[in-house]
C-alpha cells in the first residue's frame, strides 16, 4: 500500500524570490574544494568567497534588515584558500573554518552591521596536508571532525592535540558526515569505497563497501535511521544518487540517475520532512525528492530552474523558518555575484492554524553532552524543541566583544593568553580529555564563559578610550582629467622587497614585462590616454629588483638589478623621447642579487643596499665608490629605513631580528631585538621623531600584524602589536612625521589601512580605511606640498592599477574649510633638499631640513578664526500667530491675500479689446 500513499510533500513548491530579494555584493568563491562554500546558521550564512586569494569568508544575514537590505562584510579568516566552514549547530555565532593552510580557526562572528573579530578564538592545527571538510559534532559541544586529503581527525577544540586520527584513505577523501547522534562517521573516496567509522571505538574503518562506479566527486550523508545517502556518478558519467542501509552495506536500497553531467552533486537532508535537496555545482538546477523507508525509497517532489548556477547551497536550521506561510525547508543558493534563499512551501491554509502534521519537532540549540562525555562512550541526543510560535525558544543574541586586540600581550591572540580561564584555552597533551564536564556546565555552547566583571569593565574602558581626530579621513581618487591610462605590459610580479613603482611628484617610473628588465616613465603633468604603439623606456638590460628615484634630483633613477649591479640613470628634462640604453654610472661590489636600495634623507648622493650576500652597502654617488660595509645579518633582510635625523640604520630581517646600525661607526649592529616571528616578509619604518620603529610583518599564524618598538631598547621587545588581517602580501607603510598617521596597503590588495600612531597607549588608533573596487599594484607617496590643503588633504599617494596611474587624495572632513587648518597642517620639513653632501655626513657632520609653512597667504589659520556667534533656533510660526490680536491676524490675511492676487486696479486685459459700432448690429 506504500506504493500508492500520498505524500503531504508532494506538492512541496519551491520559491524564488524576485532579484531584489536576493542577497546582492556577493563574490562566490570559483576554486574547487570538498566542501559546500556555503553554510547557515539561524541568524547568519557564511560563504566562501574569490577575495583575498580565498582567505577571507563572506558574512551575511539570513533575513534582510529593516529596510529589506542585507549587509555583507568579509573576515580574513586564513593566509591560503578557505576549504570549508561550518556553524555550530548550539550557537548560531559560533563559525569553524578550515584551510589550505592546515589550520582550523574558530571565531566568534557578530552581526554583519557590526565589527568583526581581527582573530580567532581557537586555532587547531592538524597539519596533515591541506585541510578539505570541517563538521562540528551534532549532539556535542566542543568536538570536531576535520579531514585532510586522506586522513580524519576528531578534536575536542580545549586540547593542543586531536583525541583521535582515523586510518588515511588510499586516496582523496571527498566526502564526510555524521550520524545524526554522533556516534559514526561516514566517508566516501576517490578510491570508490564508502566507509563507517567508530572513532572511540578503533581508527581503521569497521564497515568498507564499494560505492559509485565513476571515480569523480562523490558526497555522503546519514539519512533516517540507520540509512546512508551518496551521491556520486556511474559508469557512463550520469549524476547519481543511492540510498544505503548502514547495516546491510553490501549492496544499495534504491538509485536515481539524473543527468549527464560533470558537475558534483551537493546534497542536503532535512530528517524532519525527509526531503533531500541536491544541486550540481556550476549547474542551474536543484532537484529535491522525498526519501522513504520502504519502496519507493526516492521519489522526485519537485525540478526548479534558478536563475543563475550554483556556487554553493546550504540550508537554513529549522527553528529559522516561517511557518506561517507553511515553509518546509529555505536552501541559500550562493551563485557568483548573488545568495538566492529559495522557500520551499507546501500549499495550505496559511497565516491562520498551526500545521504540526508539518513540523514535528526539531533538534534544538542545547548540546546533549560536553566532548568529555562523549569520548568516555556516553550517546545522548539533543533534546527537541516545537516550532510552533507560541513554544519556541528565544535565539541566540548577538555577541559583545569583550576585549579588544590591543588589550592582549605583544604577540598572542585570544587563544594563547596563558592567564585566561576560559575553557578555550585550556590545553592538554594527553589523550584524555582535559576537562570535567562539570567545569562547564552553565555554558549553553561549550565555547566561552560568561563576561567577568573585569571583562565588562574593559570593554567599558575600550568604548571610551581615546579617539583620533582622523578617524573619519576619507581617501578618494581624483578625476578622471588627472588619470594616466592605457598601460599595457605592466611587470607585476615585482620582488616583495620592492615597492612595485616609484614617483617623486614629477614622474612615475614603472617595470614592464619585457626582456631585459624595462623601465617606462610617464610624466604626471601630461594625463591621459596612452597610444598602442610602443613607448620609450629605460633599458636596464637584466631584471629590475628595487629602483627609486633620487630625492633631491628629481630626474635620476636608481635601479638594483638581479645580476648585483646598480645604475644609475639621468632621465632628460620634459621626459623620455627615445629609449636609455646607457646608465650615468654602474656601482659595484655586491656579490649576490640585490633586496633593496635606500637614500639617505639629508646627504645628497649617499644610497644604502641590501643584498642576498647578507650585506648592506653604502654608496656614494658623486664618486661611484662603496663607502660602508654593514654586516651581522642571518638570513634574508627584508627591509631597511634611515632615522629622521640620518644617523641610524634599522633593518628587519628573515631571521626574526630587527637591528640597528650606527653606519658611520661598527660594521656590526649596535642594537639586536626580536622581531615578527612569520617568515613572509617585513617592513619597517621610523616614527614619532626617530623615538620608535614600526614594523609590518606575520605572526606565527602567518597573519599580518603591525608591531612597535623603541628605538633605545629593541632587546626589550615590542611595545605593543595589532592584527590587520590575513592575506599573502606584506603591508607597506608609509608614515606622515608631521600627523604621526600610518597608512599602509599591499601589493593586491583592495584595501589601504590607515592608523594613528601614539606614543602611549593604546599606540594604534585605527581610523576610516580606503577601499577600491579593483585591486592595486601599490600606493607611492608625494610630498607635502602636493596637498591640496584648502581641501584638508593631508597625504596624497600615486596609485598604479593594472591599466591606470591615478592620483589617490586623502582628506579629513572639516566645517570651516574656509580657514587653514593649522591643527592637522604644523609647518613640513623640505625633504626634496639636501642640507649636506655625502662627503661631509661621513666626515661626522649632520644636517637638518629647513622647515616651510603650507599656509596660503590669503587664509586664515583656523585657530585664530573668530568664533562664530550662537545661531537663533527660531520658534514655529504657531508661537508667534500666539502673540499677534485677531485684528493683526486679519490685517495680514487679507494683505496676504492682495499681494497673491495682484493689483485689483490694474486694468483686464478684455479692456483694450476694440468693440464694433453699434449701427453695424444687425437685428
Amino acid at each position: 500500500m506504500n506504493r500508492f500513499k500520498t505524500s503531504k510533500f508532494k506538492n512541496t513548491t519551491p520559491k524564488i524570490p524576485k532579484k531584489d530579494g536576493w542577497i546582492a555584493n556577493v563574490r562566490g568563491g570559483s576554486f574547487s574544494s570538498q566542501g559546500n562554500h556555503i553554510k547557515s546558521s539561524c541568524i547568519l550564512v557564511a560563504f566562501n568567497t574569490d577575495q583575498a586569494g580565498g582567505g577571507m569568508v563572506g558574512l551575511s544575514s539570513v533575513s534582510p534588515g529593516s529596510d529589506g537590505k542585507w549587509i555583507v562584510t568579509q573576515i580574513p579568516c586564513h593566509a591560503d584558500q578557505v576549504t570549508d566552514l561550518d556553524f555550530s549547530p548550539f550557537d548560531d555565532y559560533l563559525l569553524a573554518t578550515c584551510s589550505s593552510d592546515e589550520t582550523v580557526k574558530l571565531w566568534r562572528v557578530c552581526d554583519p552591521d557590526q565589527s568583526q573579530p581581527s582573530s580567532p578564538e581557537v586555532t587547531l592545527s592538524p597539519g596533515d596536508s591541506r585541510l578539505e571538510i570541517v563538521l562540528f559534532h551534532p549532539a556535542a559541544s566542543g568536538l570536531i571532525a576535520v579531514a585532510s586529503t586522506r586522513g580524519v581527525q576528531v578534536w575536542d577544540t580545549t586540547r593542543d592535540s586531536a583525541l583521535t586520527v582515523l586510518e588515511q584513505h588510499a586516496d582523496q577523501l571527498q566526502g564526510l558526515a555524521w550520524k545524526e547522534d554522533g556516534s559514526l562517521l561516514a566517508s566516501s573516496c576517490k578510491d570508490k569505497k564508502l566507509r563507517i567509522f567508530d572513532p572511540r571505538a578503533q581508527t581503521s574503518a569497521v564497515q568498507c563497501t564499494q560505492g559509485h562506479q565513476g571515480n569523480k566527486d562523490s558526497r555522503i550523508l546519514w539519512v533516517k535511521d540507520d540509512n546512508l545517502l551518496t551521491t556520486g556518478f556511474n559508469q557512463v558519467r550520469q549524476q547519481e544518487v543511492r540510498l544505503w542501509d548502514s547495516r546491510k552495506l553490501s549492496s544499495a536500497l534504491s538509485s536515481v540517475s539524473l543527468a549527464t553531467s560533470n558537475a558534483t552533486l551537493m546534497p542536503l537532508f532535512d530528517p524532519d520532512s525527509g526531503l533531500l535537496i541536491v544541486s550540481g555545482n556550476g549547474e542551474s538546477v536543484i532537484d529535491s525528492f522525498e526519501v522513504a523507508a520502504s519502496e519507493p525509497y526516492l521519489s522526485q517532489v519537485s525540478h526548479c530552474l534558478t536563475d543563475a548556477s550554483t556556487r554553493g547551497v546550504a540550508l537554513v536550521p529549522k527553528r529559522a523558518l516561517d511557518v506561517s506561510v507553511c515553509e518546509i525547508l529555505r536552501v541559500m543558493q550562493l551563485t557568483d555575484n548573488f545568495i538566492v534563499p529559495i522557500s520551499y512551501q507546501v500549499p495550505r491554509k496559511a497565516g491562520q492554524d498551526f500545521h504540526a502534521d508539518l513540523y514535528p519537532d526539531t533538534i534544538g540549540h542545547t548540546p546533549a553532552m560536553m566532548a568529555a562525555e562523549w569520548w568516555t562512550g556516553e550517546n545522548k541526543q539533543v533534546e527537541r524543541v516545537s516550532l510552533h510560535p507560541n513554544k519556541r525558544p528565544k535565539p541566540n543574541t548577538a555577541p559583545t566583544k569583550e576585549t579588544s586586540p590591543k588589550d592582549l600581550p605583544c604577540g598572542k591572540s585570544k587563544e594563547k593568553d596563558s592567564t585566561s580561564s576560559s575553557p578555550l584555552s585550556t590545553p592538554s597533551s594527553s589523550a584524555a580529555p582535559s576537562r570535567s564536564p562539570s567545569s562547564t556546565s552553565g555554558l549553553s555552547s561549550g565555547f566561552l564563559p560568561s563576561p567577568s566583571p573585569s571583562q565588562s569593565a574593559r570593554a567599558i574602558q575600550s568604548m571610551l578610550g581615546p579617539s583620533s581626530k582622523f578617524r573619519h579621513i576619507q581617501g578618494s581618487v581624483l578625476h578622471r582629467d588627472t588619470h594616466i591610462t592605457n598601460l599595457r605590459g605592466l611587470h607585476l610580479t615585482t620582488p616583495g622587497e620592492c615597492d612595485g613603482f616609484c614617483a617623486n611628484g614629477q614622474r612615475v617610473a614603472v617595470p614592464l614585462a619585457i626582456t631585459g628588465g624595462q623601465i617606462a616613465v610617464f610624466e604626471m603633468s601630461q594625463p591621459g590616454k596612452l597610444p598602442d604603439t610602443a613607448l620609450p623606456t629605460v633599458q636596464n638590460s637584466v631584471n629590475v629588483a628595487d629602483f627609486c628615484w633620487d630625492p633631491f634630483d628629481p630626474y635620476k633613477l636608481v635601479v638594483a638589478g638581479d645580476d648585483a649591479k646598480i645604475r644609475v640613470w639621468q632621465i632628460p628634462k620634459g621626459g623620455l623621447t627615445e629609449t636609455l640604453t646607457e646608465p650615468e654610472c654602474i656601482l659595484r661590489g655586491h656579490t649576490e642579487k640585490i633586496y633593496s636600495i635606500k637614500f639617505h634623507p639629508h646627504a645628497s648622493g649617499l644610497l644604502a643596499s641590501s643584498s642576498y650576500d647578507l650585506t648592506v652597502r653604502l654608496w656614494n654617488l658623486e664618486t661611484g665608490e662603496e663607502v660602508k660595509r654593514l654586516s651581522g645579518h642571518q638570513d634574508q633582510i627584508f627591509g631597511m629605513a634611515w632615522s629622521p635625523d640620518g644617523k641610524l640604520l634599522a633593518t628587519v630581517c628573515k631571521d626574526g631580528k630587527v637591528r640597528l646600525y650606527n653606519p658611520r661607526g661598527s660594521t656590526l649592529p649596535i642594537q639586536e631585538g626580536p622581531g615578527p616571528e612569520g617568515q613572509r616578509g617585513a617592513r619597517v619604518v621610523w616614527v614619532h621623531d626617530g623615538k620608535n620603529l614600526l614594523v609590518s610583518g606575520f605572526d606565527s599564524r602567518s597573519e599580518r600584524q603591525l608591531y612597535l618598538f623603541s628605538a633605545d631598547s629593541l632587546a626589550s621587545g615590542c611595545l605593543a602589536a595589532t592584527p590587520a588581517d590575513v592575506s599573502p602580501s606584506t603591508l607597506i607603510p608609509f608614515y606622515d612625521p608631521d600627523t604621526s598617521v600610518l597608512i599602509l596597503t599591499g601589493k593586491g590588495d583592495t584595501r589601504v589601512y590607515i592608523y594613528e600612531i601614539v606614543p602611549e597607549a593604546p599606540y594604534f588608533m585605527e581610523c576610516s580605511s580606503f577601499n577600491s573596487s579593483e585591486p592595486h599594484k601599490g600606493l607611492c607617496f608625494l610630498p607635502k606640498t602636493e596637498c591640496d590643503v584648502r581641501d584638508v588633504e593631508v597625504a596624497r599617494a600615486i596609485r598604479l592599477s593594472k591599466t591606470t596611474i591615478e592620483p589617490l587624495a586623502f582628506r579629513v572632513p572639516r566645517v570651516r574649510k574656509e580657514f587653514f587648518q593649522d591643527d592637522v597642517f604644523p609647518d613640513t620639513a623640505v625633504c626634496w633638499e639636501s642640507s649636506l653632501t655625502a662627503a661631509a655626513w661621513l666626515s661626522g657632520s649632520d644636517g637638518q631640513h629647513r622647515k616651510i609653512s603650507l599656509r596660503p597667504k590669503n587664509m586664515t589659520p583656523v585657530s585664530e578664526a573668530p568664533k562664530e556667534a550662537p545661531v537663533r533656533k527660531y520658534l514655529p510660526s504657531s508661537v508667534y500667530l500666539e502673540e499677534k490680536t485677531d485684528e493683526q491676524k486679519k490685517e495680514e490675511l487679507l494683505s496676504a491675500m492682495v499681494a497673491k492676487l495682484g493689483n485689483r486696479e490694474d486694468p483686464l486685459p478684455q479692456e483694450s479689446y476694440e468693440g464694433v459700432d453699434e449701427d453695424e448690429w444687425d437685428d
